[in-house]
This record gives C-alpha cells, structure tokens and sequence, in this order.
C-alpha cells in the first residue's frame, strides 16, 4: 500500500466545492492483487448466476459482501479491505464523524459495445425532483471508487452535488424535450483512472461512467450514519461479530451494524 498521506487539506477543499477528488495511486499493486482475485471470483459466479442480465443489459452489480457468491474467507477480506484504516481516515474529514457503510458495487463493460452511458444522480431513482433538490443539502453519500485496472473513468459535473440542474442538463438527464441521457454537456470533466487510483465523488452529483479497457471498478458506499440512508443497508452483507473482531474497532461496518441491531 502507498503509504504516503494525500494532501488533505487540498483535496476536502476540492472535494467541497467541486463534489469529488482524486487520490492518485492511493493503493498499490500489492495491496490490490489479492483483492482484485476476490472480486474475479465474485464477478464470475455472479455473471453465471445473472446471464440474460449480463449479456443485454447490465454495467454493473451489488452486493459483493454477501454470502451468496463469496466464501467467508474472501468476505473477510472484502471487510478488512473496506474498514482498512488508512482508506477510512482518508474518507472521514468529509463527514462529521466516521461514516457508516451502505454497500458495494461493481462497474464493468456491457456486453453490448453500443450501450450508450447515461448521465444521471443516484436518488433520481427513488426520489421525486423535489426530494432530489433537497437532498443536495445532506446527508451526504459518498462513492469511494477504486480502480483495479487502468480504465476510462467518470465524467461529473463540477459543484453539481450541491447545485441543482441547468434547464438544459436537467433535460437531458431525464430525456425531456427530445432530449436524450447519453448527449454530451458541455460542462463535463473527464476523470480517467489508473489502477490504485481512488476518486471520492458524491452521489447526489450530476455523473456518468465511462466504457472501454475491459474496466473492472469498485464502489464502496460509504454515508453519514443517518437512518434515513441506513435502511438501504442488507443486513446479509455485514460482517459477523466474529468477523468485526478482525477488523479496526472504529470502522464504518462496526458502525453501521451497531445502528441496525
């Protein structure tokens, strides 16, 4: 693991006025060979266990710490990984206090190489427009990306996570007025990664993915402990209590499912 420490004053300060930061080669090659394998082994079963989804429709999965497609051994890892304390005290100044943790996600290519991406937010998917523009002002959900191999990465629109929609960009995120999701907007930044690269970006920012390289990422969802974003939360994708004695005793896991007991 690069055990350097990121500037953080430079990077919270970026991270406020802009919705994201960049923590160039946070990790390693050694820190990230064994937990690429784990997350091979899952991504494997999980496209035989979901075919017709993955060959038509899909550019991403969940729930990677469930038990379902991982032995315990590999979870514990997974765990390890996500409670790390280098990674959780790189994240914490964004927060008022050490976050809880909402999930994990895995972004890879569609099958389909014409799969156009699509600009959105996150809670447009289970928020009306008006909750949307209220949640800009918190609890904050944060994406903590990271690379496992080279890859095209995301394209945000800076301060978005706390401005609400253009006309234009709101017309394209919701494919108004003939308008469609993939279009291009003129305020977008491109972010490509590299492998080891982490990029904290919030979810309530205007965003899209980028396909190509054969990209292999991972999401950790991590959110100010508030029930609110809490009950999102499987229960089946938290550690044991035997496994919360392996990991740091201030983490965002151990947090989390204190909250949810």
């Amino acid at each position: 693991m690069n055990n350097s420490a990121p500037d953080s004053e430079s990077w919270i300060k970026q991270f406020n006025q802009n919705g994201f930061c960049l923590l160039p080669q946070f990790f390693d090659e050694a820190s990230l060979a064994s937990i690429r394998l784990i997350i091979e082994d899952f991504h494997q079963a999980w496209k035989e266990d979901n075919w017709s989804f993955y060959q038509f429709r899909a550019i991403n999965s969940a729930y990677l710490t469930d038990c379902k497609y991982l032995e315990d051994s590999q979870r514990t890892e997974l765990f390890k990984f996500i409670a790390n304390s280098r990674l959780v005290a790189a994240i914490a100044p964004l927060f008022n206090q050490i976050p809880g943790f909402m999930g994990t996600q895995l972004f890879f290519d569609p099958v389909d190489p014409k799969k156009k991406n699509y600009w959105h937010r996150d809670p447009q998917y289970h928020l009306d427009l008006a909750q949307q523009k209220i949640a800009l002002k918190g609890p904050e959900v944060l994406h903590c990306r990271i690379a496992l191999t080279d890859e095209p990465g995301l394209e945000v629109i800076p301060g978005s996570h706390k401005i609400w929609d253009t006309p234009e960009q709101l017309d394209v995120r919701l494919e108004r007025n003939g308008r469609k999701n993939f279009e291009d907007l003129p305020q977008g930044v491109k972010i490509p990664l590299k492998a080891g690269d982490v990029l904290l970006f919030s979810a309530n920012m205007i965003h899209r993915g980028h396909y190509g390289l054969d990209r292999l990422v991972l999401d950790i969802l991590y959110c100010e402990a508030e029930p609110e974003l809490l009950k999102f939360v499987r229960s089946e994708c938290l550690p044991s209590e035997a496994m919360l004695q392996q990991l740091p005793k201030a983490n965002p896991l151990a947090i989390t499912k204190a909250l949810l007991a």
